[in-house]
């Protein structure tokens, strides 16, 4: 019922929002140019609670938001909506963005009198270029680690997952997400004598496995933090972006062609600009790990 009453107040609101979305320049590209006003849905008193979180998957289905970072590359297509925004006095309260729809979806959260408004803007496409990888300089605990709470001097949980945790070190912060598979991850003793056709289907099974992995460790470390790297949350998931730093189908049939199970399997890894190393890695049966080492 809930999602119902959403649906009904975003098309309501649609009609009324309309007439106020932006017309584009002529010299705009034609992607940038189709952004369009998607709707807006209105709280008088504010998105108590969990209604705010509601009202977001009630409209982006489910795909996963991504909060939109002010540190972070910025996409033309994203700023052409938001330029305007920063820069008025009623500037937006949260940013986010999903991405498993045809064309990406925007969502601005504003002040409006005593209450609040969400505005879905409808992108053309995200069009950032690729950059190298970057840690930011100054990380500041209270806004990195929102989600966590501090447990010891190095040690920070999870607040709603305990088994997600993040170790701080001078050269080194780690993060782990524990959830063991009863299922364990099968490795074939005999697969270096397999038919090349047979290795090949075998190696796009695992591939297709990994990249699942690698989803999971995005959403687990990335996307639970705030402003460690310079990537937006979806840059990491566009293969222009990450493509060169992901394991590749020949590594994977090596491993395979061993017979038994590594300790690890190093799904990503790049060399940021600073010299650091993010490296994310996963056993195959439930535990994830990122690994960044400062030089």
């Amino acid at each position: 019922m809930r999602k119902i009453l959403a649906s009904c107040a975003l098309v309501l609101a649609f009609a009324v929002m309309t007439s106020a979305a932006p017309v584009a320049s002529s010299k705009s590209t034609q992607q940038v140019s189709s952004t369009k006003i998607y709707g807006a849905i209105e709280a008088k008193e504010g998105f108590v609670g969990a209604r705010l979180f509601d009202v977001l998957d009630s409209v982006g289905g489910t795909g996963t938001w991504m909060e939109w970072d002010v540190n972070g590359v910025r996409d033309p297509s994203v700023m052409k909506v938001l330029d305007p925004l920063l820069k008025s006095s009623n500037k937006p309260k949260m940013i986010w963005l999903i991405t498993e729809r045809d064309k990406p979806l925007l969502s601005v959260l504003l002040p409006k009198g005593a209450g609040e408004v969400l505005v879905f803007y409808e992108l053309g496409m995200l069009d950032a270029k690729p950059v190298q990888l970057k840690l930011n300089k100054v990380l500041t605990p209270d806004v990195v680690f929102r989600d966590y709470k501090q447990v010891s001097e190095t040690e920070f949980i999870h607040l709603d997952r305990p088994n997600l945790k993040i170790s701080v070190l001078d050269k080194l912060i780690k993060f782990t997400y524990d959830n063991p598979d009863k299922t364990p991850l099968r490795y074939d003793p005999e697969f270096s004598k397999k038919t090349i056709v047979d290795k090949h289907a075998e190696v796009n099974d695992y591939l297709g496995f990994l990249k699942y992995e690698y989803s999971m460790m995005l959403r687990a470390f990335v996307q639970s933090t705030r402003g460690i790297f310079n990537w937006q949350p979806w840059h990491w998931y566009m293969d222009k972006w990450n493509s060169k730093y992901m394991i590749t189908p020949k590594e994977i049939e090596m491993i395979l062609s061993k017979g038994y199970p590594p300790d690890y399997i190093t799904v990503f890894k790049a060399k940021a600009s600073g010299g650091e190393v993010i490296e994310m890695r996963t056993t195959g049966n439930g535990f994830l790990e990122m690994v960044v080492t400062r030089p």
